[in-house]
């Protein structure tokens, strides 16, 4: 009996090893191009690309007011609570009454219309993407590099509104410049949401790609947060013919191994990180406790979307406390501990509720929701994306207050082609949203480096070609 357990225990060692230290060197899934839209897959696909625009209806509105008028007398908050128990109640009379009241919808739908929009149907969904193209000057030659830019949730395409301008205006030291593509993942904002189970990330990776070959683009730079830095992780991992090169503010590896030496490391951390990466790794069971506090939505969106669902889609004053306890928590953990959540402490009321509005007008709270469950199940599990390296080349912007941080050394786990890890002086979750000047910047900082690297390794590939070779002596 005793060696038949040691032999048990040697084969759990075995398969824990191998599962633990196994390399990143899994091949990417191969999809196919699947119907996700309603019923069975028409004759013929419409391919065309519709100019779109934002309207707000009048029976919308009215619709919504007469919801935030009947709100609810909320309970007190318990003294001294702040927001640790989610949004505080004294703060939503504010929030509601900003909305009815001091909301312009004409002048917002007409800001929310300032970059070009538009509509085509892949595999079945209308998505909806901004395309934003630069003014180039005459007197100088710039090249145009399209950038796909990826949110994720509780936000929308509105992150971006303070961005595209700084992206796709020239700037004199560079000899580039972006043209932008920000498409609304499918059931988030005004891009049709999936009739059909099974549209997680790693799908809408490959969907996202068709997107960009939709529109010409067989080549081009990606950059993401939250949501959107998963998804254009995929996209370079399973891609990497059509992805130059990548920029996220969300770099994460999420492989066993790499968390194996994150424990291991704890014991000695600074035989294997600089002290400003043990503050932001150590103690491992505050920071872990910190992201399971934060962390319920997660499980609800990944198990029972539409049953939370059904509450957002129904009550405005919901759906605001819902999204809203993210834009403070997620832009400053300590923001928690104020009665006011310190919510406009980076953004204003307007750009909160345009955020809002990609939700409630096109009601697709239910359906942004369902990322979470079609991404975390068994399904996903067996692609293995966290065992496909990145060998694009890869640029990382940290800031401070984001809610996961890994160093340069863990996230070469997967990023095989890490050329710049660029910590920023301030700014959290929703970085383009909170410091659009730095996120802008570390974007024109980080492709410029990726096009060094590539320039650098292309000329060194054409020198060693053009070298004579040396013929073997005959004897």
């Amino acid at each position: 009996m005793g060696l038949l357990l040691l032999i048990l225990l040697a084969a759990v060692g075995v398969a824990l090893t191998t599962i633990y230290l196994a390399p990143c060197s899994q091949p990417p899934p191969v999809l196919e191009d699947t119907y996700w839209g309603p019923g069975k897959p028409p004759s013929k696909l419409d391919t065309s690309i519709r100019p779109f625009q934002i309207t707000f209806e009048k029976q919308m509105i009215d619709d919504l007011k007469a919801r935030l008028n009947n709100t609810r007398t909320l309970q007190e908050p318990l003294e001294g609570a702040g927001w640790t128990y989610g949004v505080n109640s004294k703060a939503v009379p504010g929030i509601t009454e900003y909305w009815l009241n001091k909301y312009d919808f004409q002048k917002r739908e007409k800001h929310l219309n300032k970059f070009p929009q538009f509509l085509t149907n892949i595999q079945g969904l209308d998505i909806h993407f901004i395309h934003a193209k630069p003014q180039l000057p005459k007197n100088r030659k710039i090249e145009v590099l399209p950038l796909y830019l990826q949110h994720g949730w509780p936000g929308s395409v509105v992150e971006f509104w303070k961005v595209i301008e700084p992206l796709t205006t020239p700037r004199p030291d560079r000899d580039f410049v972006f043209e932008v593509i920000a498409p609304s993942l499918p059931g988030f904002g005004y891009s049709q949401a999936a009739a059909k189970i099974g549209l997680g990330a790693v799908e809408m990776a490959h969907l996202m790609k068709n997107l960009m070959l939709r529109l010409g683009h067989q080549k081009f730079y990606v950059q993401g947060g939250d949501w959107g830095g998963i998804i254009v992780a995929n996209m370079a991992a399973m891609y990497p013919e059509h992805v130059i090169g990548l920029h996220s503010n969300f770099c994460a590896v999420m492989r066993p191994w790499t968390f194996l030496k994150t424990y291991l490391a704890s014991f000695a951390p600074s035989l294997f990180f600089t002290e400003y990466e043990i503050s932001k790794l150590y103690p491992m069971g505050a920071k872990y406790a910190n992201l399971l506090e934060e962390s319920g939505y997660f499980h609800i969106q990944a198990t029972k979307p539409d049953t939370v669902g059904v509450a957002m889609a129904d009550s405005p004053a919901g759906l605001a406390t819902y999204i809203l306890e993210k834009f403070s928590t997620a832009t400053h953990l300590d923001y928690r501990k104020r009665d006011d959540g310190g919510l406009l402490e980076k953004f204003g009321m307007d750009e909160l509720l345009d955020n809002l509005m990609m939700y409630w007008a096109p009601n697709k709270a239910a359906s942004s929701f369902r990322i979470y469950a079609e991404t975390f199940n068994s399904k996903m599990a067996k692609y293995g994306m966290e065992n496909v390296p990145i060998n694009v080349p890869a640029y990382c912007a940290q800031f401070p207050n984001e809610i996961t941080y890994q160093p340069k050394s863990l996230l070469s786990d997967r990023y095989k082609n890490l050329v710049g890890v660029a910590p920023q002086p301030s700014g959290g979750h929703f970085a383009a949203m909170e410091e659009p000047r730095l996120f802008a910047d570390d974007v024109w900082a980080g492709v410029k480096t990726i096009r060094d690297k590539l320039r650098a390794a292309a000329s060194k590939k054409s020198s060693e070609e053009k070298k004579p070779k040396n013929k073997k002596t005959e004897m």
